[in-house]
């Protein structure tokens, strides 16, 4: 076989069909954006815009703050981001039109009846579905990248995020066009402020849902899928429905329904990290033979705090280098242990695991000699015990 870069099992390529995809969603995107132009004033467009992205980095910030242990691909996530924002908003916003009016023309409903039923039973349908296919296609052609539900989260609140960047614009023109800027002002806090991760928790429970489905077999994945969709759609049919229905009481219901969610995922979140840990100090000693990985690195690769610090270290005695070194190490390391768990569970076959086995062997022995070693640590550093910093308090 012939030889290559072992990164490639770190590289984020952009494929023909991500480009693709991204040129499509953004065609989409600006579709969506001129029927809101057609709908106000250049200069009020402008101003929906502004305040629907103003939001966006502290919102993604917080997104990928999750995302530090085994940072998923970042053309994966543009385009999740991407399809939430540009295909997911343009056909729901179709489909919630064609509903409406089916309401007002055929059942005969008055628009507020019309708005409120429309809300509460179809735009949840719609749009759950709408942002949930771009995760059932990460479960189709990406399925190794699911690796626990923190994944499955995190895809889930970039199709959100991006939705609901996209759908604000379309709310803070509305306001606009009502009654002006104190509208404006009362849309912005409501949607903006005080539930800015709406979108994101109700696609979490199909997130969820196909991070655990990718983890198995049969018709126990379908099951799976449907029971996280339903999820989804139900909990956005209950936000609607009380914010629709249940005037102010209805909305503290609504919050502290979203809440209790946020929560439960956090918790979820927290106890995957434990798993992907477990799995570094079981998988990872077999491998101290190799000299390629320690006591030591199995130490300082099981809490975030150790990791930042043998980073900081890396900086301070090999700078740029020293720390890209470092963070490669820390990422082929995990995908390590991640790999045995999906040959565990029957994800790969033995060719690719051993394909990919090979290559994370090879970006951490290439890492490892990147390390930064201070002239006064050589002497131990050559007896194996590692510089101070490296692994603060590790087991020697």
């Amino acid at each position: 076989m012939a030889s290559r870069d072992p990164r490639w099992v770190l590289k984020d390529r952009p494929s023909f069909a991500l480009i693709t995809g991204l040129v499509l969603t953004g065609i989409c995107a600006l579709v969506s954006f001129s029927f809101d132009v057609l709908n106000g004033e250049p200069v009020q467009f402008f101003i929906a815009l502004v305040l629907a992205l103003a939001p966006v980095p502290l919102l993604l910030a917080a997104v990928l703050a999750l995302d530090r242990m085994e940072p998923e691909p970042r053309s994966n996530l543009i385009f999740a981001f991407a399809w939430g924002a540009g295909i997911a908003v343009l056909i729901a916003g179709a489909i919630n039109s064609l509903n409406l009016h089916y309401f007002i023309d055929t059942a005969k409903l008055s628009p507020t009846s019309a708005r409120n039923l429309a809300a509460t039973f179809g735009a949840p349908v719609v749009e759950e579905t709408m942002k949930g296919l771009v995760l059932l296609g990460l479960l189709k052609f990406r399925r190794a990248e699911l690796d626990g539900p923190t994944d499955g989260i995190i895809y889930a609140s970039m199709v959100g995020l991006g939705f609901a960047m996209s759908e604000n614009v379309s709310y803070y023109l509305s306001a606009l066009n009502g009654n002006g800027v104190s509208s404006l002002a009362v849309t912005v806090v409501l949607r903006g402020v005080l539930s800015p991760f709406a979108h994101p928790l109700f696609s979490s429970m199909i997130g969820v849902a196909v991070a655990y489905a990718a983890q198995r077999q049969g018709p126990e994945r379908a099951f799976l899928v449907l029971a996280g969709w339903s999820g989804a759609m139900i909990l956005h049919g209950l936000w609607n429905g009380l914010a629709s229905y249940g005037g102010f009481p209805g909305l503290v219901v609504a919050y502290l329904a979203l809440l209790v969610v946020l929560v439960v995922l956090i918790g979820v979140v927290f106890r995957d990290r434990r798993r992907i840990v477990a799995l570094i100090q079981t998988y990872l000693p077999p491998y101290e033979p190799t000299k390629l990985v320690g006591a030591a690195d199995i130490y300082m690769l099981s809490t975030f705090a150790r990791r930042r610090q043998a980073r900081q270290w890396a900086r301070a005695y090999g700078g740029k280098r020293g720390v890209r070194a470092m963070r490669d190490y820390q990422l082929a390391a995990t995908e390590l242990g991640l790999l045995h768990e999906r040959a565990a569970r029957h994800m790969v076959d033995e060719q690719a695991f051993h394909e990919e086995q090979r290559a994370l062997l090879e970006c951490m022995s290439t890492a490892r000699a990147d390390f930064p070693v201070p002239p006064v640590h050589a002497r131990s550093v050559a007896r194996g015990t590692p510089p101070p910093g490296y692994a603060p308090g590790a087991p020697r």
